[in-house]
């Protein structure tokens, strides 16, 4: 158990960027500041978002993923070997998008054989966690996100097979893990959008034209390397967060969770299961009967990909719907995905989002008093 398995409140991780530290990062990007100046930007950032979120009441807080030119900077910043992964992110542009599907994902060549060279996860969480006296969390991307963007056969000088890579990719994430509980961190995120490719036909079309691994083989692995992440490593909660995608208000997967949900609502070790629900495009809780009695569905319920405020009737009705498959008590509440998946973030205003983010809180104070 950790020490916050069954909170009623929760958020995803990211948070929109001020436009301060976007030109800091634009600056940086032209090389017009240094390392050191961004830094000093991301730290100002950091402390007015902790301060604004401790202030707005919200139980768990987040450094708003501040320091990251995208959420997948939470391994790809922290590892040699996958430069090309990494610097995908480092030179995005800064503005907006429509609201639309985006691109099916793109794969990258190592150089090398995947190490450690920076926790930046462990960086985050003891910056922001110094600032106030509530529980911060840590995001990190989950290795199945990992295994689709790794291009095996431009890789086989470095990895014979995807299933050696993955060897790799847990064991780098599982220190991460490990120096975050090791260092107090009170619940870490795994961040697993990748998991609805499998319910998703051009995602799945795309990984047999691509991987010799049949998919349901790949779901399996991915699975089992969640679990060996945070494998024997007690005091902290788990959570995994499984989204359609989420980058300037775009979507890349749809899907109902029916042709996974049992394979991986009872595979995943993770005592907080993030699942999105905002749009039809998730399909109905009737996956939700999957849930062993152990785990906490935190329905994110509320879109972050548009600022018009929901309705609080209507999100305490769609809660009384999920109880039909998972008792109350068993239930939490949060938006859907992060507000700002990379720096450009989605398309509404820091009021839409902090107004969603008190939507939260109204609406299970309601529902759990």
């Amino acid at each position: 158990m950790g020490p916050l398995d069954r909170a009623r409140v929760d958020q995803v991780g990211s948070l929109l960027r001020p436009d301060a530290l976007k030109a800091a990062f634009g600056a940086h990007q032209q090389g017009r500041i240094d390392d050191a100046a961004l830094a000093a930007a991301q730290d100002e950032a950091v402390r007015a978002v902790v301060a604004e979120q401790q202030r707005r009441g919200l139980p768990i807080l987040t450094d708003g993923e501040y320091r990251r030119a995208n959420f997948q900077d939470s391994l790809a910043g922290s590892i040699a070997g996958f430069e090309a992964w990494r610097d995908r992110w480092r030179n995005r542009p800064l503005a907006g998008s429509a609201p639309r599907r985006a691109t099916l994902i793109t794969r990258h060549p190592v150089t090398e054989r995947l190490r450690l060279v920076r926790d930046l996860p462990l960086e985050e969480w003891r910056f922001a966690s110094c600032l106030t006296d509530r529980p911060v969390k840590v995001t990190l991307i989950g290795p199945d996100r990992v295994s689709q963007v790794f291009d095996a056969d431009a890789s086989r000088g470095v990895y014979a097979s995807v299933d050696e890579f993955m060897a790799d990719v847990v064991a780098v994430e599982r220190a991460i893990v490990t120096e975050l509980a090791a260092a107090g961190c009170p619940y870490v995120q795994i961040d697993a959008p990748s998991y609805t490719a499998y319910v998703d036909g051009a995602s799945i079309a795309d990984m047999r034209a691509h991987d010799a691994m049949d998919p349901d083989r790949a779901l399996a692995r991915s699975i089992a390397a969640d679990n060996a992440i945070i494998a024997g490593i007690d005091g902290v909660t788990f959570g995994i967060h499984l989204c359609r995608g989420n980058e300037r208000s775009m979507w890349h997967r749809e899907g109902p969770y029916d042709e996974i949900a049992e394979r991986l609502f009872s595979g995943l070790a993770h005592a907080r299961l993030l699942l999105e629900y905002d749009t039809d495009r998730a399909g109905t809780f009737a996956p939700l009967r999957f849930v062993p009695p152990d785990k906490i569905v935190v329905l994110g319920l509320i879109t972050t990909k548009a600022g018009e405020l929901e309705d609080a009737d209507a999100l305490v009705r769609r809660i009384d719907e999920a109880v039909r498959y998972v008792p109350v008590e068993r239930l939490a509440l949060s938006p859907q995905c992060g507000f700002a998946s990379d720096i450009a973030g989605n398309l509404l205003s820091e009021d839409a989002q902090w107004r969603k983010l008190e939507l939260v809180q109204e609406v299970a104070r309601r529902v759990w008093g």
